[in-house]
C-alpha cells in the first residue's frame, strides 16, 4: 500500500529531468536542450545528474543542477535516491519528472507515487533481456504517464516486448530526438581550420577521406568495416583513400588493441587514423567525403547519421535500426546490408567512383531532410507540448 503525501499542484510548469550522467550523447544532449528550451518558454527547469561533460555549459541562471549518484544500480541507493527526489519534488514544488535512464527512473516512478506527480519516460535504447528479471527491471521504462520513443524503431520494440506493460491510461508516442542545425551547419567552420586538421591528421588532401564515428565497441561494425576497406583496396589500389576512426575506446582497451591488431594485419597503418578524443565534430564531418555507419546491431535512432546530412555529407549505413527512418536510401546516402562486409566494400567502391556533383546533390538534399524532420526545435517543442497535455 503506498502512503501519499498531500501537496498542492503547482499551476506553472515545473520539469525535473533525471538522468546518470550528462555526456554527449543522444540522451544526454537532448536532455539538456530540453532543459535550456523551457526556461525560453516560461518554465522552470531541473536536472538532477552525477556530473558529466556538458554539466559546465549549464547555464545555471536558467536551469536548476543537482548533483546526485543517480548513475547507480545499487537497489538501496534506488531507493534511497527515491527518498531525495522525493524531497526535491516537494520543495521546488515540481510537477513533472522525466528519466531517461532505467535505475534513475526506478528512483523516479517511487518518487512520483509518494508524491503524486506525473512520470514521464523516454525510451533511448532496446536495454536487451535475457530473462524475467531483467525484463522486469527494464519494465520501469513502460511504467510512466508519458512513454516517449526515440523512433519507429523503438516504438515498435516497446509494443512487441512490453505489451502487457501498456495500457489505455498511458500515452505512448514517437518524438524524434533532433539536432542543432545551427551548431551543425557546413558554413560554420574555417577553411584554415580545416586545412588545420587535415594536417593533424596526417591526411593526403587529394584523396577522399572516409570518416567512421562513433565509440569503439564491437556492435559497432568497425571490425567489419576495416574488413570492407581491405577489399576496397585489392580492387583499386592500396591506399586509395583515406579512412578516419573518430571515437573514444572508454575503457575497452582490448577491443582498442585488437582494432589496432587488424589494421596492421590489413596493412592499413599509413591509410587508417584512429583518433580517439575531438570535440569539433562538424570540423571532423566538413573535411570528409563521405561517413559510414556499420552498426552490426540496431541503433536505437542514429545520431552520426543525422549529424552528417546536416552537414552534407551522404552517409553509408546499415539498413537496420533508426537508420532507416533518417536516411533516405540514394538521395542523402545509401543503406547496405547489415554485417554483410561484401556489400559495404562495394557500397563504398560506388561512392569512391560518384563525381563531385553527385556527391554535393545528396549532401544538399540531406541537410533538408534533416532541418524539417529531426531538427532540435522540433524535439523540444513537441516534448514541451506533452508536458503541457500531461499538467491540464
Amino acid at each position: 500500500m503506498w502512503y501519499y503525501i498531500k501537496i498542492t499542484m503547482p499551476t506553472k510548469l515545473k520539469v525535473l529531468q533525471v538522468i546518470p550522467k550528462l555526456g554527449y550523447g543522444g540522451a544526454e544532449t537532448g536532455c539538456f536542450d530540453i532543459a535550456h528550451y523551457l526556461h525560453e518558454n516560461d518554465c522552470k527547469s531541473f536536472i538532477i545528474t552525477n556530473g558529466g561533460e556538458l554539466t559546465k555549459f549549464i547555464n545555471k541562471k536558467k536551469v536548476k543542477y543537482i548533483r546526485l549518484l543517480v548513475n547507480s544500480k545499487n537497489p538501496l541507493l534506488i531507493l534511497i535516491n527515491a527518498l531525495i527526489i522525493s524531497f526535491i519534488i516537494i520543495i521546488y514544488n515540481i510537477n513533472i519528472v522525466h528519466a531517461r535512464s532505467r535505475a534513475p527512473a526506478w528512483s523516479c516512478y517511487l518518487a512520483t507515487k509518494i508524491t503524486r506527480r506525473k512520470f514521464v519516460t523516454t525510451f533511448h535504447g532496446t536495454y536487451n533481456f535475457k530473462n524475467n528479471f531483467k525484463k522486469f527491471y527494464n519494465s520501469v521504462m513502460v511504467k510512466s504517464d508519458l512513454i516517449i520513443a526515440g523512433s519507429n524503431f523503438i516504438f515498435s520494440h516497446i509494443k512487441e516486448n512490453y505489451s502487457e506493460y501498456l495500457t489505455n491510461e498511458k500515452k505512448f508516442l514517437v518524438i524524434f530526438r533532433g539536432i542543432n542545425t545551427d551548431y551543425f551547419d557546413p558554413s560554420t567552420t574555417i577553411e584554415s581550420d580545416e586545412d588545420k586538421l587535415f594536417k593533424s591528421w596526417n591526411l593526403q588532401i587529394e584523396k577522399k577521406t572516409i570518416l567512421f564515428p562513433g565509440r569503439l565497441t564491437r556492435w559497432k561494425g568497425h571490425e567489419m568495416f576495416l574488413e570492407s576497406v581491405n577489399k576496397v583496396n585489392i580492387e583499386l589500389g592500396h591506399q586509395a583513400f583515406n579512412v578516419v576512426i573518430l571515437g573514444s575506446d572508454q575503457g575497452r582497451n582490448l577491443y582498442k588493441k585488437k582494432l589496432t591488431r587488424l589494421i596492421e594485419q590489413y596493412r592499413l597503418v599509413n591509410q587508417v587514423r584512429l583518433v580517439e578524443h575531438f570535440k569539433n565534430m562538424p570540423l571532423a564531418y566538413k573535411i570528409s567525403d563521405f561517413v559510414v555507419s556499420a552498426s552490426i546491431e540496431p541503433e536505437a535512432f542514429g545520431r552520426v547519421a543525422i549529424e552528417s546530412q546536416s552537414m552534407q555529407k551522404p552517409i553509408l549505413a546499415s539498413n537496420i535500426g533508426g537508420s532507416k527512418e533518417t536516411i533516405v536510401d540514394n538521395k542523402t546516402g545509401m543503406l547496405f546490408e547489415a554485417g554483410n562486409s561484401d556489400q559495404l566494400s562495394k557500397k563504398i567502391m560506388e561512392f569512391l567512383k560518384l563525381d563531385k556533383n553527385t556527391i554535393n546533390l545528396m549532401g544538399i538534399e540531406g541537410r533538408k531532410n534533416i532541418v524539417s524532420k529531426f531538427n532540435v526545435e522540433k524535439m523540444c517543442f513537441s516534448t514541451y507540448s506533452e508536458y503541457k497535455k500531461l499538467i491540464i
